[in-house]
């Protein structure tokens, strides 16, 4: 009786701690239930502002003279003189002689010519006269025949009015030829090359050197089927002298930036098979004087960065840069501070903002931070950057 007394005790205990506990527990009153708060997303916004734009777009391009041409010797002879300006880099003017030739030679020719020029005139001064005693002889023979034109000496005279002009024609070449000693160009450039030293024997057709001129350059700048729809130009277009849309040239010289001045003159009347592209040619007027920058010059072979200003202006949209996702959405936060993911037509983008064209309303706000996991009508909060640093 002990021992079985001794067994039940414990079991007794532990179902009576149950059981004191499950009616505490049941007496105790319930946790007070908190419904569950959607913790907003905070977003930086803009407005939607109006502008008016005149159209624009950026390209690049190499600068090329508009005239470069090689100097080829048209006349053999030994180069007795180059002048200081003939070198590479070096400018010269229409009126220096870049390359002088020995002439001697070529003076003698002219002697001779007008040796020949003075016996053509006698000649011809001679069948003249005979041609006048023949006519007279003939009339007095006999009237009633006609004369033949051997018989009035008239072929004589011909042959002799023909062997003038080839003298005279001689005597012009010659006078060329010696003119063609001094070797210059008929405008105003520089060297880019010199292939030709004093003392050289040289002969007709050899390439002495390579110049350009410096009145006006040209830059090939590259535009795709939209950029020229933006500028509002067709292929093959010609502009009026002084006209044609205005380019501004940026080139990086050291650690300064400097900038030119030109104007579209022209585009392909036809697609480049190669890049697909078409090709506006602008021009910069004197770029080694008045078109310089600071004394910078618009040098051929640089390479610049080209802003081609467009012609009409346009009432566009514009919203910051930062605004614009996956290069044709926008995030417009609407009146109930809901996300509304939009398509919107971009007319042309740049550094610091985008120019719209359509898909979104002047006035209303677009989301300008990064807005993780968005989704289309998610609840969002909109914080002004400008309100923000005011109330700070």
């Amino acid at each position: 009786m002990k021992t079985l007394l001794k067994i039940a005790a414990p079991i007794l205990v532990i179902v009576i701690s149950i059981y004191l506990v499950q009616a505490l527990a049941a007496g105790k009153p319930a946790p007070e239930q908190k419904a569950p708060t959607q913790r907003l997303i905070s977003l930086y916004v803009d407005e939607v502002k109006s502008a008016v734009i005149t159209p624009g777009v950026q390209t690049q391009g190499e600068v090329k003279p508009k005239t470069q041409i090689d100097l080829i010797a048209r006349v053999s002879g030994h180069v007795v003189s180059v002048a200081n300006e003939f070198a590479e880099g070096a400018e010269f003017n229409p009126e220096t002689v870049l390359i002088q030739l020995d002439d001697s030679d070529y003076k003698v020719a002219v002697v001779r010519a007008e040796a020949q020029v003075s016996a053509a005139e006698v000649a011809l001064a001679r069948e003249l006269a005979n041609a006048e005693m023949k006519k007279d002889t003939w009339l007095q023979k006999d009237r009633t025949v006609k004369p033949t034109d051997f018989a009035l000496n008239k072929p004589q005279v011909h042959d002799a009015r023909a062997q003038l002009r080839a003298a005279k024609a001689n005597l012009k070449e010659a006078k060329l030829n010696v003119a063609r000693t001094s070797i210059q160009v008929p405008f105003q450039g520089r060297v880019v090359s010199k292939n030709v030293g004093i003392g050289q024997y040289i002969t007709a057709g050899t390439q002495l050197g390579k110049v350009f001129a410096t009145d006006v350059v040209e830059v090939r700048l590259p535009l795709t089927d939209q950029q020229l729809a933006e500028l509002d130009l067709p292929m093959g277009y010609m502009a009026k002298p002084g006209e044609g849309p205005e380019v501004e040239f940026t080139a990086g010289t050291g650690r300064s930036s400097h900038h030119w001045q030109g104007r579209i003159i022209r585009t392909n009347a036809s697609v480049d098979q190669q890049t697909r592209l078409i090709y506006a040619i602008a021009e910069v007027q004197d770029p080694y004087g008045q078109g310089a920058d600071f004394g910078v010059p618009f040098a051929v072979g640089m390479f610049v960065h080209a802003n081609i200003a467009g012609i009409e202006s346009k009432q566009m949209m514009v919203v910051p840069r930062d605004a614009l996702r996956s290069a044709d959405k926008v995030y417009v936060v609407d009146a109930d501070n809901k996300l509304d993911i939009r398509m919107v037509e971009v007319f042309s983008t740049s550094k610091d903002q985008v120019v719209l064209s359509g898909g979104v309303e002047v006035g209303e706000k677009v989301a300008i931070s990064t807005a993780p996991n968005a989704a289309q009508g998610m609840l969002v909060e909109p914080v002004v950057k400008d309100q923000l640093i005011s109330q700070l």
